[in-house]
């Protein structure tokens, strides 16, 4: 295993069910690289993704994710393999009734974070990295849909994950806030952050070119 690289599959199948969805997959990705993944809905986009955060479970070939074999992966292990990953969702997955800040500590509370001074600390920071400063105070619904987008990838940063993975984290929004989102992934990528964008919007590649991938006919194949 190459060391500078945060995930490898290899002849890697993957299913949903008894279903199988995409064969002989072959990935490696380094740390500090940005990577889209594209194919048409149901290719099989969100599946490869669930399998590199331990959703659907590996039954063949050789894996490797930040660290840890995913054949061999048990289940009490998981939650530290996604402390290592930061996963944003289309639909932003925030807790409506809380406002930004109470988002952002229920993830820390839930990831064993206690010494309130290091949680505030840290929940400026990812806000800051986001371009959010001044909205902690804020409910979900008193911000755009690009805003409640960057407070789901402030979440995503809060455990200085080494990977983040995005599944289709500009399908609900405006072609100005999705290049927004794009640029604000891409930017994480050149901390040192391995970063894979599912998507079939390929409105801003020419802007934002990166080593692509598609999953078409059950394979994942260079573009």
């Amino acid at each position: 295993m190459n060391g500078d690289r945060i995930i490898e599959l290899d002849k890697v199948s993957v299913y949903q069910n008894e279903n199988l969805i995409l064969a002989n997959v072959n990935l490696a990705v380094s740390k500090g690289e940005f990577l889209y993944l594209i194919g048409k809905t149901g290719s099989g986009k969100s599946s490869l993704l669930k399998t590199i955060y331990a959703e659907l479970p590996i039954r063949d070939g050789a894996s490797r994710v930040a660290g840890y074999d995913l054949r061999t992966l048990r289940m009490k292990d998981i939650p530290y393999l996604r402390r290592k990953l930061g996963i944003v969702f289309q639909d932003f997955q925030l807790l409506m009734d809380r406002s930004v800040n109470e988002n952002l500590f229920f993830v820390m509370r839930a990831t064993g974070w206690k010494d309130r001074r290091q949680m505030q600390k840290r929940l400026l920071e990812v806000l800051a990295k986001v371009n959010l400063g001044n909205n902690g105070v804020k409910m979900p619904h008193q911000l755009s849909g690009g805003e409640q987008q960057r407070v789901a990838i402030a979440r995503a940063l809060v455990n200085d994950p080494e990977v983040i993975l995005a599944d289709e984290p500009t399908g609900n929004l405006d072609p100005e806030s999705s290049e927004g989102i794009v640029s604000l992934l891409m930017d994480i990528s050149k901390t040192g952050r391995a970063v894979i964008v599912a998507t079939h919007n390929y409105t801003f590649f020419d802007k934002y070119p990166a080593r692509t991938l598609m999953c078409e006919q059950g394979k994942v194949v260079p573009v």
